[in-house]
């Protein structure tokens, strides 16, 4: 299947059609339909080069149905940029990993937590001297310096074994492309990464797969992206906030159920560089089960394990008290019956 193939109405159509039960395009039209309009018909979304965020890439179309006609996707160089973006009133509404999220909250960023996104996406790649978590003693360890969630995770995977990120393990910092090198050189020990890096890595054979939060417990029992706006954007636009949603849940399930057809709409907007690997990270997350899991589980696990490790201080009921609601995410789930 070629990756140049447009995201036409029609492609769309018909893909959401292959999603059964009529979800995608309105499962129960109605609750829709009796609700008012947006009260803004822009909606701003950040994003960076990471393949599993598809969900909100994808949802173009499924936003313009919910009635917003300015959809505008902001180009960011990292994390931190899109963090920066959501906090500033840059941009509305987004989706990030857990972790940063809970850093940035600490920090004092005016967001708010909406929901859950997708289950698990980051691997730890490792050396063949790497075999679990607690090989990680004394080793080398790649991140890339402009993104803070990959020491996030994995200062909270060392924490749950008993390590203490700040003295047990040597953090560099590398690019994705850098980091491959260097772990196929023996150079560093291991690499946390999100997709489409853990493919490319598998792809050419380059370290091992030591841990895969979509499939291996704990992780894979909770969110890796939440989704997540501006607390300002939210207080004032409850309806757009409620539709947006909608339609990024909605894509999660279009990302499970036809995943040729999204990797096509990403990679023809230029939200990803390459069409197989995206294809291959939409098959591989589990992206339909969203409904399974609850939000507020995943701030919890994450918040205690960056306290125990000193990277905040705030306790899980703070955090949630101060910078969550889950009203809008747990309305749908209950809409959005599979």
């Amino acid at each position: 299947m070629s990756a140049n193939s447009g995201w036409s109405r029609r492609d769309f159509m018909s893909a959401a059609a292959v999603a059964g039960t009529g979800a995608l395009l309105g499962l129960r039209p109605g609750i829709a339909a009796a609700e008012p309009p947006p009260e803004t018909t822009r909606l701003r979304i950040p994003w960076v080069h990471s393949d599993c965020r598809s969900p909100e890439w994808a949802a173009e179309e499924l936003l313009r149905a919910e009635g917003f006609t300015d959809v505008q996707y902001l180009m960011k160089d990292s994390t931190q940029g899109m963090s920066r973006a959501l906090a500033s009133g840059e941009a509305d509404l987004g989706g990030h990993f857990a972790a940063p999220v809970i850093l940035r909250i600490e920090a004092g960023d005016p967001v708010v937590m909406l929901g859950g996104e997708h289950i698990g996406c980051f691997e730890l790649l490792g050396s063949e001297r790497i075999r679990a978590i607690r090989d990680l003693k004394g080793r080398t360890v790649a991140v890339p310096a402009l993104d803070p969630a990959p020491y996030a995770f994995l200062a909270s995977m060392a924490a749950y074994v008993g390590l203490d990120p700040r003295k047990d393990i040597n953090w560099v910092n590398h690019s994705a492309d850098d980091s491959m090198r260097l772990l196929a050189e023996g150079k560093i020990d291991a690499y946390l990464g999100f997709p489409p890096n853990p493919q490319e890595f598998r792809a050419k054979k380059i370290g091992r797969v030591v841990v895969n939060s979509a499939v291996d417990r704990p992780w894979s029992q909770y969110f890796c992206c939440m989704l997540y706006g501006n607390k300002e954007f939210v207080r004032k636009n409850p309806v757009a906030t409620k539709r947006a949603l909608r339609a990024i849940m909605k894509s999660t399930d279009l990302c499970a159920s036809a995943p040729e057809k999204v990797a096509k709409a990403v990679v023809d907007k230029g939200l990803a560089k390459n069409y197989d690997l995206t294809l291959q990270s939409l098959r591989e997350l589990p992206y339909a089960r969203w409904r399974e899991l609850d939000p507020e589980d995943t701030v919890q696990f994450y918040s205690l394990r960056l306290r125990e490790v000193g990277m905040i201080k705030s306790t899980p009921a703070k955090i949630i008290s101060q910078a969550a609601d889950w009203s809008f995410w747990r309305e749908l789930r209950r809409e959005l019956k599979a």
